[in-house]
């Protein structure tokens, strides 16, 4: 376990428009703001579809991370998650997360990591920056490579 203060920075507001891609749209609202490091502690969409980490296989080793997607569409979402700044391709790293429901069945809902999604009439959220130590993702070699979020030095 590893604990850091954090200095917080602006809180921005971020409404996406319809048919835009989730992580075009987050990417373009970072730049436009200056952020690098940040949480958002939650946000609301309509998606019109969304892949989400997931998979109907048999998994031949329950430990490790899955790399499938599920493809759902037409779905209510709420979700939140972590920017971090990958300096060698000079872009945001998010982590987010969401559950998901879908409409036409009496709302069924699946929660995951989120790979991809286009914004179905709306995306709102808000981004809480952090000002200070960096958040970095870095490869976990001992864990199947997963990136994993580093503050500061750690």
């Amino acid at each position: 376990m590893r604990s850091h203060d954090l200095t917080p920075g602006r809180m921005i507001g971020v409404t996406f428009d319809h048919g835009e891609d989730f992580f075009t749209a987050l990417a373009d609202a970072c730049r436009a703001n200056g952020i690098r490091h940040g949480y958002i502690p939650v946000f609301i969409a309509g998606f019109s579809t969304v892949e989400i980490v997931g998979t109907r296989q048999r998994l031949d080793d329950p430990q490790a991370p899955v790399w499938d997607r599920v493809h759902l569409t037409n779905v209510e979402a709420l979700g939140g998650g972590t920017i971090a700044y990958d300096d060698t391709h000079d872009r945001i790293a998010p982590h987010i997360h969401v559950s998901v429901g879908l409409k036409e069945h009496s709302a069924t809902g699946h929660t995951s990591h989120l790979l991809a999604a286009t914004v179905q009439f709306l995306t709102e959220m808000l981004i809480i920056e952090v000002a200070a130590p960096v958040m970095r993702r870095i490869p976990e070699a001992s864990l199947y490579d997963v990136p994993l979020l580093r503050i500061g030095d750690n």
